[in-house]
């Protein structure tokens, strides 16, 4: 894959109160939509990424859940704006086609919201019954800081035990080890490869759950110089393997949409137009 990087744009001015682009007054439910705060990922031998959340796969199931009705509202560890990442403002995600691309960066820009985030411990102080799901986007940036998150975690366990629905796509389910009893100590295990991983998942929320994930074979393609230029610490579908996930990856660069209880999860970039569907739809038959 050749992915080539392009400044992201700034974000149009807006006041913080707008309702999303395209929503209409009348609501069928707030969905909270959680980003990460991160700009940069830490990769083996000391190299860096630069990194944030991929266009499509923000923008694309964003805009079906305006379209049908839904209010999302986004919040960040930090409440300050997430960055996308410069390589997936690119035609390849949109089918080849650029006046897609385009129109989604320009939708992006269109979000007021985006640039005024709530943060993640607000939410938790107000509590999340207001929500009736829950989406959070990939792009690398989740690996940084949302995977150790506590308020997140506080966050998706409330969202499990309601069985609400839950959309994650591309590298966004690594979020889901925040729930275990001490994420810290798992990453470290990961990336020391030291075999206490599995041990430290005792009692994880989502345990025997299926789900997909950027694959592995997807990640190594993007691990070249065109991509991000060094090796990942660990690779996502180990992790929540180790945790006691069944992770079901298909072909790379293949759509691939996984159900399970209130859980909804992507496979990458190229599932995000079928998840959004499926969180839709998901979301319709719990409010209709």
């Amino acid at each position: 894959m050749n992915l080539f990087k392009f400044g992201a744009a700034a974000l149009a001015m807006a006041t913080a109160f707008a309702l999303p682009v395209g929503a209409s007054a009348k609501s069928r439910g707030k969905v909270l939509v959680v980003m990460s705060s991160a700009h940069e990922l830490d990769l083996r031998d000391g190299k860096h990424y630069e990194t944030g959340y991929y266009l499509n796969e923000f923008v694309v199931p964003y805009r079906k859940l305006v379209e049908a009705g839904y209010e999302p509202v986004i919040a960040n560890p930090k409440g300050d704006m997430p960055v996308m990442d410069a390589n997936s403002n690119n035609k390849m995600f949109f089918d080849g086609d650029d006046a897609a691309r385009a129109d989604a960066l320009k939708y992006a820009q269109g979000i007021a919201q985006l640039k005024h985030p709530r943060t993640l411990a607000s939410v938790v102080a107000a509590g999340t019954g207001g929500y009736v799901g829950l989406f959070i986007p990939g792009g690398h940036a989740p690996m940084v800081d949302l995977l150790k998150d506590r308020n997140l975690s506080q966050i998706l366990v409330s969202f499990h035990d309601s069985g609400r629905p839950t959309g994650i796509i591309c590298h966004g389910p690594i979020v889901l080890l925040s729930t275990l009893k001490d994420p810290d100590a798992f990453v470290a295990s990961m990336i020391a490869n030291d075999g206490k991983a599995n041990s430290l998942a005792a009692g994880w929320p989502y345990a025997g759950y299926r789900m997909t994930v950027f694959s592995t074979g997807e990640e190594q393609q993007l691990e070249g110089p065109n991509g991000l230029g060094g090796n990942v610490q660990f690779y996502p579908v180990n992790a929540l393997a180790e945790t006691g996930a069944h992770v079901d990856t298909v072909a790379n660069w293949h759509s691939n949409v996984v159900v399970d209880h209130e859980l909804i999860t992507g496979q990458q970039p190229m599932s995000a137009p079928e998840f959004g569907d499926v969180l839709v739809a998901k979301l319709k038959a719990r409010t209709n």
